[in-house]
């Protein structure tokens, strides 16, 4: 296929096909999908050999979110009966964090719903990474908190954060018809302000909410402009209680075509399946080994993920290996490229800095959180069709881990 050996021959030499040769990815046929994945896997091997990298999430505050994104179980109105808890204390957030890393998490990622932190949540994160970072000095820590205002990125990177994530969800053209308030923009200046203070950039999308093939594409093109470290690519969860819960648009064969466009578009970048994988992937997860190089171990925010155990049996199975701590996850020439953004990172205030690309770089993001979606009158009438059935079952709420008394399933 003329295709996938032009997308093949690009990726292994490190460049990014035209915006027509992504969207061909996401128009092949079942009886390409092999083939595609095969392609795939050669990039990836190409730059990442056969290793996995695991990341943990850990939900410092659950719930109670003031912005209204229709994907999320923790929006503003949302009916979704999840956890809901105030900020967790920093020894409760290193507790649950070890769990993630004795079963072979490389990454914490600390999470906390909201539309952004005040100076004082910051302290709270900066306490809590400080307790993580005395058990285990070697994990990477990446923090998301939401919308971050000046000198924020600056404090976190201080106090020894690596990363920070904001995700972009979905194209500048639909942002609209999934959040109303904040912006598009709103979430491009977060991502630069946290690569401005030499943060590493994870920044990703969701797909499953209605969005299109051009929608998909301009998300990820623009994610690869951003100069995103780190691209997680999220599946829609359909929460019942939120105005997507009746978007069930995902099959296993669309999810690997999405994530072999992510490769082929990030081609020595590192692509993380995140959220939804259990829910969409199912049987083929491991196909998606072959793909993408990165993995959320165990549950996700509000939704439990399959056994850690299982994670484990999973990359084993497929012919993969978990990423040691002391291995570097990116390419060298990537990581030199990280490495000069934040040795040249400029200073540590915001007016020396600015918002604007060109002044420090760009990047950003990492939680699972799409596309274009339809609005919340449009997921109203389409309630009652027989295509609409929620699926419910399939959606586990979590009930384990950070803010409960079971232990997690890392």
């Amino acid at each position: 296929m003329d295709l996938l050996d032009t997308l093949t021959a690009k990726g292994l030499l490190g460049e990014v096909p035209t915006r027509e040769e992504a969207l061909a990815v996401l128009a092949t046929t079942d009886d390409e999908l092999l083939d595609v994945v095969a392609a795939a896997g050669r990039v990836r091997r190409r730059w990442f050999g056969r290793r996995v990298k695991l990341n943990y999430l850990v939900n410092l505050k659950s719930g109670l979110c003031p912005e209204d994104c229709s994907y999320c179980s923790q929006r503003l109105g949302s009916k979704a009966e999840i956890l809901k808890y105030t900020w967790l204390k920093p020894e409760q957030a290193a507790d649950a964090a070890r769990a993630g890393v004795a079963g072979g998490a490389k990454r914490v990622c600390l999470v906390a719903s909201g539309r952004g932190p005040t100076d004082r949540d910051i302290d709270r994160v900066t306490d809590t990474m400080a307790a993580i970072k005395d058990a285990d000095p070697e994990v990477e820590i990446c923090v998301c908190l939401g919308l971050l205002s000046d000198n924020q990125a600056e404090r976190l990177k201080a106090a020894g954060a690596d990363a920070y994530n904001h995700n972009l969800n979905t194209s500048e053209n639909t942002y609209g018809s999934i959040t109303k308030t904040h912006t598009y923009a709103d979430r491009v200046d977060t991502v630069q302000k946290a690569h401005g203070a030499g943060l590493s950039a994870c920044s990703g999308l969701i797909a499953g909410m209605g969005e299109s093939d051009e929608d998909l594409v301009d998300v990820v093109f623009a994610l690869r402009e951003l100069g995103s470290d780190s691209v997680p690519v999220n599946f829609l969860i359909p929460f019942e209680g939120t105005p997507l819960a009746k978007e069930w648009n995902l099959t296993p064969q669309r999810c690997l075509r999405i994530l072999a466009m992510v490769r082929f578009v990030n081609p020595d970048t590192e692509v993380r399946i995140a959220g939804g994988r259990e829910v969409h992937l199912r049987s083929m997860q491991p196909l998606g080994l072959h793909i993408a190089n990165s993995i959320f171990l165990g549950d996700y925010l509000t939704s439990e993920g399959q056994a850690g155990q299982t994670d484990l049996d999973m990359i084993k199975d497929a012919g993969f290996e978990v990423e040691g701590a002391g291995e570097a996850t990116l390419p060298r020439h990537r990581a030199d490229i990280a490495e000069a953004v934040a040795a040249s990172s400029c200073g540590t205030t915001a007016s020396s800095c600015g918002t604007a690309a060109s002044a420090c770089g760009s990047g950003g993001g990492c939680g699972p959180c799409g596309g274009h979606a339809h609005t919340p009158a449009e997921a109203t009438a389409a309630e009652g069709t027989e295509d609409d059935e929620l699926r419910s079952d399939l959606v586990k709420v979590r009930r384990r881990g950070a803010g409960t008394e079971l232990a997690p399933n890392a």
